[in-house]
């Protein structure tokens, strides 16, 4: 070896038969990250490369797990003083990168981990890319995931490799293929077998390609599928723009810059398009949405997934052994997700059969993973080796953590505590999967409330992130601990919060479905509730999500609140459920019959006797007063939820609202939402609304005063750590 340069970015070395290694190694960072003094250090040793004439060409490959992770999200997070600055600083990125690409020496991406946004647009730098065939390995661009575009040349040079429409899909969605899609979608060139032959192979294409030409600097080069002005790729561009307007409602304005620089990239030369790549980027990273899609949707949950809500001086739980109660759908889901963990798990209902119905899901769930070659029946079988079925509580006896999950009922729930409790080691860690029945009413039936504590996942229980931990007045931090370690052990994302009736999730999710049933009491006609709640960010419309739910457990749950004097808004939506349970057998999508009809075999639409039922008023037909009654509905519950205490910071409301129930992700968060609006703004909404449809709006005299200050919703975060 000799010419051998090592930093705290890269590490390069030429070998005998003159192919240089530039091995990506950022010593100082948890992973390699696309940024500004990366590119510097690159630019560098690729000049270095092509300098010396004993140098054939460049392979460019990781040290690191992953070949890189992206962007480098904590700089794009800050904000932009002087966006001249921040674009004539990309511009020089792209000028740089693109000295390499023309300098007539083979630049070869040999990659041997997941390469993701600002990581692929560096393989895209490379004139060959050759990725090695491993099912962890991811490729694409994420961006539009956080409210970026790619900013690093992919939303130019994509559509060049994969063709139009591919290429946008990658770039709109966010897509991260699995090698074998990313070959098939032409973002690669080549798969390899194993690290060797990954290394063989781009040593050899660099032998047999001595003048590389990337293909948007090669003039006979055919976009896939045809350039813009053809047939196909006018219908492409023209397809897409219809599309995203249905999927954004223009709430994610990146999409729209995507398309842009794609439509008016693919029509001039690559160093202009560079250009105007750049200008975009540069707007997109200045956009509120992106900000808050980076605060919240990226760094707030990798936190909050790491277990920075966990009590600092309490040494690790670790749960071998689960015990759970119930084997329900959430009981099912629960064993499922903790056994794929490799945990020893019990799983114990009434009745055997009800148990073994439960481990059925299980099994249900790995011939699908099977039947897409994303497991084996070797690991089916392990894991399915890990769930015990059980009628008797004596099992529980050997678990480091119970968890009941059986129906809402405070009578059912004391009497498994108990008979559990009675076998369970007194040092282990009881919880309750419970929804709304406060934590410290259901630690009234253990001997030890200090170990008990609310462990509340959300249905489907595999495939939804957040778990909300609920701490009652007893709770110890040996339970809050331990909760936490098993919630990031089973790959979930976990915020706690303080004990009440609803905790924080049902009750704010309770005020989106309660507000859209009351625009239906007052005239607006149901089908437009429901696109307007779409149309303002919300996955699904409250009365679909409302059938659900279930219309019948919304009237357990009111039933069974102890609470003396309810508030007249929740009476009025028992009255309304009520009426459209007993009175019309409308018990939700269960039952075939909510809001919607649900025919067997067809799609769901609306029950035509809700014309009858709630008459038409043209006058309550406003889309901007709806769309804020909706969200600005939510955003005030979940603020009262951070005055009282039930909830512990800003960023556990926003991550407990996009991840629980859906708020949408470009506001930052149901609390956040308050500061995208505009603080003054906000409350002044809520005043008028409160004039007119009564006190579920008023606003409490914290947030007026902060709003009087003149100060951003996260101060209030600051504040309230401050004095805690």
């Amino acid at each position: 070896m000799s010419n051998t340069i090592k930093n705290d970015q890269l590490e390069y070395s030429v070998d005998a038969d003159g192919i240089a290694t530039v091995n990506i190694n950022q010593v100082n960072e948890p992973a390699n990250l696309y940024s500004f003094d990366f590119i510097k250090a690159f630019y560098e040793i690729g000049k270095t490369a092509i300098a010396d004439e004993n140098v054939k060409g460049v392979i460019v490959t990781s040290s690191r797990r992953m070949f890189m992770a992206g962007g480098d999200l904590r700089f794009l997070a800050k904000p932009i003083d002087d966006p001249k600055v921040f674009f004539d600083g990309v511009s020089l990125a792209h000028q740089k990168m693109r000295e390499l690409e023309k300098s007539g020496k083979p630049f070869v991406a040999a990659i041997n981990g997941t390469a993701l946004g600002g990581g692929m647009e560096l393989c895209l730098v490379c004139h060959h890319r050759i990725v090695l065939n491993d099912i962890k390995i991811k490729l694409g661009f994420p961006e539009s995931k956080v409210g970026l575009i790619p900013g690093g040349g992919g939303t130019v040079k994509a559509p060049y490799l994969m063709g139009i429409q591919t290429g946008l899909t990658y770039l709109l969605r966010g897509t991260e293929a699995r090698p074998p899609q990313a070959l098939k979608d032409g973002l690669v060139d080549e798969i390899a077998e194993n690290q060797e032959d990954l290394l063989a192979k781009a040593k050899q294409w660099i032998l047999d390609n001595p003048n590389a030409v990337q293909p948007w600097d090669n003039k006979k080069h055919k976009i896939p599928g045809g350039a813009l002005w053809t047939p196909n790729g006018l219908q492409t561009i023209m397809g897409a723009v219809g599309n995203i307007s249905k999927m954004t409602h223009g709430n994610y304005p990146a999409q729209n810059y995507i398309l842009k620089v794609t439509h008016d990239g693919l029509q001039i030369p690559i160093d202009r398009a560079l250009e105007i790549e750049a200008s975009y980027f540069t707007k997109a990273c200045r956009s509120k949405e992106a900000k808050n899609m980076i605060r919240t949707g990226f760094m707030g949950m990798q936190a909050a997934k790491k277990g920075k809500s966990r009590p600092k001086d309490e040494p690790k739980y670790e749960v071998k052994k689960l015990g759970i109660l119930g084997a329900g759908m959430m009981g099912a889901g629960i064993a499922y997700v903790s056994a794929k963990a490799g945990m020893e798990v019990v799983l114990k209902d009434v009745t055997i059969e009800g148990a073994e119905k439960g481990k059925a899901y299980s099994n249900k769930i790995l011939d699908k993973a099977i039947a897409r070659k994303r497991s084996t029946p070797e690991k089916k079988e392990a894991l399915l080796n890990r769930i015990k079925t059980t009628i008797d509580p004596a099992d529980m006896e050997a678990c480091d953590l119970v968890i009941e999950a059986v129906f809402e009922d405070p009578k059912l729930k004391d009497r498994v505590t108990k008979e559990t409790e009675a076998v369970l080691g007194a040092d282990k860690i009881y919880a309750s999967n419970t929804s709304t029945i406060p934590i410290t009413l259901l630690a009234k039936s253990s001997a030890r409330p200090e170990n008990f504590i609310g462990i509340h996942f959300f249905s489907p229980v595999d495939k939804m992130p957040l778990v909300e931990i609920i701490v009652g007045e007893k709770t110890n931090n040996k339970a809050i601990a331990a909760a936490v370690d098993y919630t990031t052990s089973i790959g979930k994302i976990p915020i706690v919060v303080n004990d009440s009736r609803g905790f924080f999730t049902s009750r704010c999710f309770g005020t989106y479905v309660s507000e859209g049933m009351f625009l239906l009491e007052e005239g607006v006609p149901a089908s437009v509730i429901e696109n307007i709640a779409k149309q303002a960010g919300m996955p699904v419309g409250p009365l679909a999500v409302h059938d659900e739910v279930t219309l019948t457990l919304s009237m357990h749950v009111h039933e069974s609140d102890p609470t003396p004097n309810k508030q007249p808004f929740q009476e009025r939506v028992y009255k309304m459920v009520k009426d459209l349970v007993v009175n019309h057998g409308r018990k939700g999508k269960k039952d075939g019959a909510g809001f919607y009809d649900y025919p067997k075999g067809g799609k769901k639409k609306l029950w035509a006797g809700l014309k009858d039922l709630y008459k038409s008023d043209v006058n309550a037909i406003d889309k901007e007063i709806i769309k804020k009654r909706i969200l600005h509905r939510q955003a005030l519950e979940s603020f009262r939820c951070l005055e009282e205490g039930v909830l512990n910071s800003v960023i556990d409301g926003d991550i407990g609202s996009i991840l629980g129930w859906g708020f949408p992700i470009f506001t930052g968060g149901a609390i956040s939402y308050i500061d995208f609006v505009g603080i003054k703004q906000f409350v002044a909404d809520c005043d008028g609304f409160k004039e007119k449809l009564g006190p579920r709006w008023d606003v409490p005299l914290s947030l007026r005063a902060h709003a009087e200050a003149g100060k951003s919703i996260l101060e209030y975060n600051k504040m309230a750590t401050a004095t805690a």
